[in-house]
């Protein structure tokens, strides 16, 4: 028989003492419509990331795959909470004086978030530079409204598409409130990390890779200058 402890759990969402995340976007501001597509994004995401992403910034993309429109990209790494291992996130930023930004777009149950709350200890690879440093969130909402607008400018057409709002037209306190729910965190930096071109890093793939589609390139062009006489 369940004891009371175990009937007030279950009862707030709880089994065996473990959170339950709730429902998929209940607590986010995106429009219904998108809210019923989350769990396909995310998965979306998760693929691209682990697949595209997440190697390309590894190997010093970051400054090549950033731009306005597009938006700019860094790797977000914190510490499993259950694994102890580091784990990669990429993700949209942008600079505000010491701190750099970003934003949950999934909300406060995204797997990054809960291992910042567990350990905020992070790194972060940026296309420029790389650092570790101490993350926390950002709950007043003051800096909210003052952070929200240059942080989706920084993330090009996917704050749009997402129904985060139009950081060049909607007013700051129109897109904190379409942002309701998801975690604004800053990371102050604390010391020095480890980038795609320092040694472990994975830059070196790219002269290597590149350099070998070029010279296959030109030894197939130059084969096909050959006469038929030279072939014969």
């Amino acid at each position: 028989m369940a004891t009371a402890e175990e009937s007030i759990r279950r009862a707030a969402g709880a089994a065996d003492g473990a959170f339950r995340p709730p429902k998929w976007g209940q607590e986010l501001g995106y429009p219904e419509w998108i809210k019923t597509l989350l769990p396909a994004i995310h998965e979306a995401f998760n693929r691209g990331n682990d697949y595209v992403m997440v190697p390309a910034l590894k190997m010093g993309l970051g400054r090549y795959v950033s731009n306005p429109f597009t938006g700019h990209l860094m790797i977000l790494r914190t510490r499993g909470r259950k694994s102890g291992e580091m784990r990669d996130a990429p993700l949209g930023y942008t600079i505000i004086g010491e701190y750099v930004y970003c934003i949950a777009g999934f909300g406060r149950q995204t797997h990054w978030v809960q291992n910042v709350l567990a350990d905020p200890h992070v790194e972060l690879i940026l296309p420029g530079r790389a650092f570790s440093g101490l993350a926390e969130e950002v709950t007043a909402e003051a800096e909210r409204c003052r952070v929200l607008r240059p942080l989706l400018q920084s993330m090009g057409v996917i704050a749009g598409m997402m129904g985060m709002g139009n950081p060049w037209r909607d007013a700051p306190e129109g897109i904190a409130a379409k942002c309701e729910g998801m975690p604004l965190v800053r990371v102050r930096a604390t010391g020095i990390a480890a980038g795609p071109e320092d040694p472990g890093g994975r830059y070196w793939l790219v002269p290597v890779v590149g350099g070998t589609l070029l010279t296959l390139w030109w030894l197939r062009a130059r084969g096909r200058r050959r006469s038929p006489t030279d072939r014969a």
